[in-house]
C-alpha cells in the first residue's frame, strides 16, 4: 500500500513502498543498459564517425553519407532523451518519489506507469509541457 507524505504545499504525496520499487528499479536499470548499448552500436553506423574510404567521393556518396549521418544523429538524440528520462526515473526510485508527478506531486496513473515506467509527469503536466513545445 502506498504511504501518504506531505509536500511543501501541504498536499499529500503517495510513496510506493520500497519493496515494490525494487523490481521497477531493476527493470529501469536493464532498460538503461539496453539504451546505452544501442547508442554505442549506432555510432558505428554513422558514416561521419566511421570515416570514408576516399577523400574525394562522388556527389551521390556524399549525399548518402549526409542522409546516413542525419538519420543516425536523429536516432542518437532520441536515445539521449530516453536515457535521461530513465535516469531521472531511477533517481526517483532511489529517493522514494517514483510514481508521483515531479511538477504537481500528484500520483501518476498506474496504467501510465505500466506503459511508460520511465515517466515522471502525470498526464495533465505532460499535456501542458507538450502544449508549450508547439
Amino acid at each position: 500500500m502506498a504511504k501518504a507524505k506531505n509536500n511543501k504545499n501541504g498536499q499529500g504525496i503517495f510513496a510506493i513502498p520500497q519493496k515494490l520499487l525494487a523490481p521497477i528499479g531493476d527493470f529501469l536499470t536493464t532498460q538503461l543498459h539496453k539504451l546505452e548499448r544501442r547508442k554505442s552500436l549506432l555510432e558505428s553506423d554513422d558514416p561521419f564517425i566511421a570515416g570514408r574510404s576516399e577523400n574525394f567521393a562522388s556527389p551521390d556518396t556524399t549525399a548518402a553519407e549526409q542522409f546516413g549521418h542525419a538519420r543516425t544523429e536523429a536516432i542518437r538524440q532520441e536515445l539521449d532523451k530516453k536515457i535521461i528520462q530513465v535516469r531521472k526515473a531511477l533517481s526517483r526510485v532511489k529517493i522514494g518519489t517514483y510514481g508521483s508527478c515531479e511538477n504537481c506531486t500528484t500520483m501518476i496513473d498506474t496504467d501510465r506507469l505500466m506503459v511508460f515506467p520511465e515517466t515522471t509527469l502525470c498526464v495533465a503536466c505532460e499535456r501542458k509541457r507538450e502544449g508549450k513545445k508547439r
